[in-house]
């Protein structure tokens, strides 16, 4: 799946589950480590696991973060399937 990201540096996320489970994780732009960081560490984890670990972390006063934005996408996901 595709995310377009919202006030953040990464443009889009994109994304794969599998029975609830994140396979794949990318984001297109932002802080390259950081990202790649993130994606890391989300892929083999519980969607649910994701959203709770992610959801309302903020990046200086955007009132969101590339984090954020990747539980906001996998709701998304979960309102979808």
């Amino acid at each position: 799946m595709k995310y377009a990201t919202s006030r953040t540096c990464s443009r889009e996320i994109d994304f794969e589950v599998e029975n609830g489970i994140v396979t794949s994780c990318e984001f297109v732009g932002g802080c390259m480590g950081n990202t790649q960081g993130v994606a890391r560490l989300v892929v083999g984890r519980s969607v649910d696991e994701v959203i709770r670990t992610l959801e309302g972390i903020n990046c200086g006063n955007r009132g969101t973060s590339c984090p954020d934005q990747l539980a906001k996408a996998l709701k998304a996901y979960r309102a979808n399937h």
